[in-house]
Order: structure tokens, then sequence, then C-alpha cells
């Protein structure tokens, strides 16, 4: 596995002059890596579906409920201060990678980007840890401790995931994930079957499954190539640095606003169990989207490479085919909820009160959801980051707002609504700069 994820990425350098070659060979990259990727996302999204599964039957309501906003809120934190690390890094090394330069991947500014985004974290949660414990977790200190550390722990985690991306080493990065959600679901087992029991024991899995990853950042950094020479000069470095923070911050902004769209509807709920309730609600939404995963980190490194070699009509049909797949996914799910989903989640979570119709519209929201975030790693790969943010603050603020709004008195209806029409809008307006075309300036470090 090792070895195929080592050769796979020189297959997005163009073989021949035309470059017919390189865009054979770079579809076929992206197409087997999509689909390594994809056993291991998708195993990782099956386990962490049954992590709740499991936690919801040996849980009462509040503590469910307890270990949902754990989980949602420590999802927005590493979503928001880790995810653009992965990207930059994974959009770097691709395009470096495209234009031949396969040595000297710059690490040093990832790496000072994601300490600084993990120190500001641990600062602001250390003086509000008072707040956090008994507003969030109900002065349950346990929980407190296990969101800083998971928070911590996954500074590696996300650093390695984009090491890997860049690469294309699909096997590790599918194997990294899995073997986390792997140990995270062994904690609610323990407690089903008798070996530990109480809400902490099924939380401490949430932390446990990172600390794994602090064994494959001294691995990844073994094999990778000494940096670039010194000689780039202090001013080049201090450019690198700006593009580089740029494009992280306009890629937390879109990270943020992608939880907001997820989250935000179970932080906004007045009581615990009905939180868990919405929060079991969106799953059907967050399932797929961490499998959907597995296609953003292998389009972005690939629409990256066409970008730097070839675009046009390659760059296209990617966007298209991803496309395709996405709404006969979302469809196959809509007609699937139609018949059996509330039945189904009763079942899974051991929770009530949902309608067939409703979790329906949360299953096209989620391939909305989906074909827009297929439009923002397009505007990714061309340069457009700061206005893919701008569109994904504004189908976040409008979100907040409808469920602030009690327009519609059920949250949970509301929740099923507004995500559904939040990512309309969100779809709408990244189509829009997917039409604009590539920007007329180099994308940010692409010529670190």
């Amino acid at each position: 596995m090792a070895s195929s994820g080592t050769t796979a990425p020189d297959d997005l350098i163009p073989a021949s002059a035309d470059g017919d070659a390189g865009a054979t060979g770079g579809e076929k990259s992206y197409g087997s890596g999509a689909r390594i990727l994809s056993i291991g996302i998708a195993a990782t999204g099956l386990f962490t579906f049954a992590y709740f599964g499991v936690a919801g039957h040996v849980l009462d309501e509040d503590a469910y409920g307890r270990i949902s906003l754990l989980w949602s809120l420590l999802f927005v934190i590493m979503s928001v201060i880790y995810r653009p690390v992965e990207q930059l890094l994974s959009r770097t090394i691709a395009d470096r990678r495209a234009r031949g330069i396969n040595a000297g991947h710059p690490l040093r500014t990832p790496a000072l980007i994601q300490g600084s985004f993990a120190l500001a974290f641990l600062v602001i949660a250390l003086a509000l840890h008072g707040p956090i414990k008994d507003g969030l977790f109900d002065g349950e200190s346990s929980l407190y401790w296990i969101f800083i550390g998971a928070a911590m722990a996954y500074a590696a985690s996300y650093f390695a995931r984009g090491y890997f991306a860049g690469h294309q080493w699909f096997g590790l990065y599918g194997g990294l994930v899995l073997f986390e959600s792997l140990s995270r679901f062994c904690f609610p087992v323990a407690v089903a079957v008798g070996v530990a029991s109480g809400e902490t024991a099924v939380a401490l899995g949430i932390v446990a499954a990172p600390l794994a990853s602090l064994c494959v950042i001294p691995w990844a950094l073994g094999r990778h190539e000494a940096a670039a020479a010194a000689a780039s000069g202090v001013e080049r470095d201090r450019g690198e640095m700006k593009e580089s923070a740029g494009f992280a911050g306009s890629v937390a902004l879109i990270q943020l606003s992608e939880q907001t769209l997820l989250n935000a509807a179970v932080l906004l709920v007045p009581d615990s169990a009905t939180a868990g309730v919405v929060f079991s609600a969106l799953m059907v939404a967050r399932a797929p989207l961490q499998l959907f995963q597995a296609v953003q980190t292998s389009l972005l490194p690939h629409l990256a490479g066409l970008e730097a070699t070839e675009g046009g009509e390659a760059f296209h049909r990617a966007i298209r085919t991803t496309i395709l797949a996405i709404w006969g996914f979302a469809g196959l799910c809509a007609v699937g909820l139609l018949a059996i989903g509330p039945w189904a989640l009763h079942v899974v979570f051991d929770k009530e009160g949902y309608t067939h119709v409703g979790l329906a519209v949360i299953a096209i929201g989620m391939g909305l959801h989906l074909t827009a975030g297929t439009f923002n790693q397009a505007a990714l790969a061309r340069g457009r980051a700061g206005q893919a943010a701008a569109a994904w603050l504004v189908a976040a603020v409008l979100f907040v707002v409808w469920m602030v709004i009690p327009l519609v008195g059920s949250e949970l209806t509301r929740a099923e609504v507004g995500y559904a029409g939040a990512a309309a809008v969100l779809c709408a307006l990244l189509y829009g700069l997917y039409r604009q075309g590539p920007a007329t300036v180099q994308p940010p470090a692409a010529a670190a």
C-alpha cells in the first residue's frame, strides 16, 4: 500500500509536451486515489456512526447530549484551526509536484501556522475554563479536559493528513483516520459489555483516537526531504508566509462556516436531550460529509495539478464527474430515508421524533452541501479562496438567523429546513464563482 502511494503523485506530471498522457495519468491517479481513500473514510464514517449509536444505548439522554455537544464543539475546532493547514499542505505540495518540483516541499510555514492556531485555542480555552465547563458540560470537569486534550492532539493528525494528501499517499491517509475511528469506537463498546461505565469512559474515546496520530508525525517527517535551501532569502520567506497565512485564513473561515451549518442547530437548542435528537438527525448529513472528505482530499491536489499544467476541459470533467456521483448518492439516501428513515434512526440512536419528509429534506441538503464543497475545491485550486470564504460566510449567517428566529416552532424541523435552504444558497453562490474561472493572479503558496 505504501509503495503504491509513493508512485501515484507522479501521474499528475505530464508525460509529454501535449499533456495527453498527463491528463490520462492525472484522471487515473484521482480516480484510484479517491477509491482507495473512500474505503478508509467510509469505514471511518461507519465506525463514527456506530460510536454514537452505541453511546445512545448505553447513556441516558442528558449524558448522550453532552457527548454530542462535546463532539460538535471539537469538530468545529478541528475543522476551523487544523483543516486549513491540511488544505494548505495538500494544495501546495500537489501544485509544486505538478510543476516538476518533487523535493524540498516547505513545512516550516504550515507548521508555524498550525502551532499558532493550536496555541491560540489553548490560551482561550484555559481562560474560559469556568464558562466552558459549567455552561457547556454541566460542570463535568472530565469532559472539559477531554475536550482540551483531544483538540491539541488533533493538531498532529491534521498536519499528517495534509502531508499525505499532497503526496497522494491515500492508503496512509485512509489508514490513519480508520485507526482513529476504531480506537474511538472501542470505548462505548467497553461500556456496553461492562468493562467500563459512565459517560467519561465513552468520552475518553474522543481523546484516545487522535493520540495515535502523535506516532505518525515523526515517521512522516522522516520521509520528508530536506527543505529548500536558505538562499531563498528573508523577503521571499516573508512573502511565502503572507500568502500561506492568507490561504489558511480563508480556509479557516470556510471551515467555521461549514461547521456552523452542521453544528449551530445543536448548539442553539436549549436543552441537552433535544440537542441529542437534532444531532442524531444531522448525522444523516454528517456521515456522508465525512465520507466526502475522501473525495475532497483527492480532488484538491488533482485540480491543483490540472490548473498548474492543463486546466480547461480536464478540470471541468473532474467537477462534472464528482457532482454526478454526489447526486446519485444523495438521491438514494433521500429515497431510503423516505422509506425507513425514522425507524432506522430509532434503532441506531434509540431516539424518536423524526419524520420521513424531514430526514429526506436533510438528504437533499446534504447533496447540495456536497456539490457546494466540490465547487469550493475548484475555487481553492484556482486561487479564489477569499471569495469562496465570503460565500460560505453568507450561508452560515443566514442559517444562524433562521435558527434564532422561531418561524418554525419545532427545533428539529427548523434545523432540517434551515440546513437544506442554507446549502442551496451556498451551492448557488459557489457555482457562480466557479463560472468566473481561475483568478488572474497566481494562487497562494504555489510559488513557494
